[in-house]
């Protein structure tokens, strides 16, 4: 990694901690700079200003949770242990990501419409419909949805989910993961011989 790349590193770094612990209006690009032991300017060689370098962090942290979730739907697991596994390490990366976590708890309204048009996002919405398509062929799948559509709206609703575990806890909503897990199932799981869901 070239110095320019670890100094734009440690300034992303810095700010995704200082923007996620002290959010956007209370943090300046000097307080940023400090944090991340570069001069005062230093910050602006790399983001054109303070909103940039703001968006940059959020992508950048929101990225940190997609990834952890993308690698629970990149392994070999059956369809309901993917769902299931997909909202624990999502929930799990949020936890851990102060920025990401920030924006989910609606602490920075300015930006939360553009919670669903994070680019990491098209990347799980690629999994998901991945996973869904090999579904189908396995019959794990019903084959009567569209898989794109599908995994667009499981992933609009697990960010929906996401943000309503960060905002009433996880233990308020703990007592309701099986009652999400058997609408996933209904929804995607064929019907069983019986006639069930």
């Amino acid at each position: 990694m070239t110095k320019g790349a670890q100094t734009r590193r440690a300034v992303l770094e810095a700010a995704i901690a200082r923007f996620g612990r002290e959010g956007f209006r209370a943090t300046s690009v000097a307080d940023i700079a400090r944090d991340a032991g570069v001069g005062g300017t230093v910050a602006y060689a790399y983001f054109p200003n303070k909103e940039a370098l703001f968006l940059a962090a959020l992508d950048e942290d929101a990225a940190a949770v997609i990834h952890e979730g993308l690698s629970t739907i990149s392994s070999g697991m059956i369809l309901e242990d993917w769902r299931q596994l997909l909202l624990v390490t999502l929930i799990g990366g949020v936890a851990r990501h102060p920025l990401a976590r920030r924006v989910l708890a609606g602490l920075e309204p300015d930006v939360t419409d553009r919670v669903l048009e994070i680019p990491a996002l098209a990347e799980l919405r690629k999994a998901c419909t991945e996973r869904l398509r090999q579904g189908q062929l396995d019959g794990t799948v019903r084959r009567d949805i569209d898989p794109t559509s599908i995994g667009n709206g499981l992933v609009a609703v697990v960010l929906s989910l996401l943000m309503s575990l960060v905002q009433l806890g996880t233990d308020t909503a703990a007592p309701y993961g099986g009652d999400v897990l058997a609408v996933f199932a209904a929804a995607l799981e064929p019907p069983t011989a019986s006639g069930g869901a």
